[in-house]
């Protein structure tokens, strides 16, 4: 039975695998496992951070993610509603809309 491919493979291996290898292997399969922080703690950064820098091609992936890491919707939305005052209304209003699409797709 052929190993189901990871986001990374998905989205660039045909293109990066390199890139891909990296994905996999360090960022989720080393920095996300350091026992420095938590991965809600990670998810909450990583998030954070995407929405500030208007990174809105990795945000709905990590939107994801984070309730899987033990982040609450509501956790969020006041995450991003907080960064509006530091990031910027713009990014906090896009970070919003892409934050209702996948809460929407996932049922939520």
């Amino acid at each position: 039975m052929p190993q189901e491919q990871s986001p990374a493979r998905k989205a660039f291996g045909d293109i990066a695998p390199g890139l891909a290898d990296f994905t996999d292997n360090v960022l989720f399969g080393d920095v996300w496992k350091r026992p420095g922080l938590a991965p809600r703690d990670r998810s909450l950064i990583t998030i954070a951070t995407l929405v500030a820098l208007y990174r809105v091609n990795e945000l709905p992936y990590h939107l994801k993610l984070g309730p899987e890491n033990g982040l609450g919707r509501e956790e969020i939305v006041e995450m991003i509603t907080h960064l509006a005052f530091y990031a910027g209304w713009p990014a906090a209003n896009t970070a919003i809309s892409i934050a209702r699409q996948v809460f929407a797709d996932a049922g939520k």
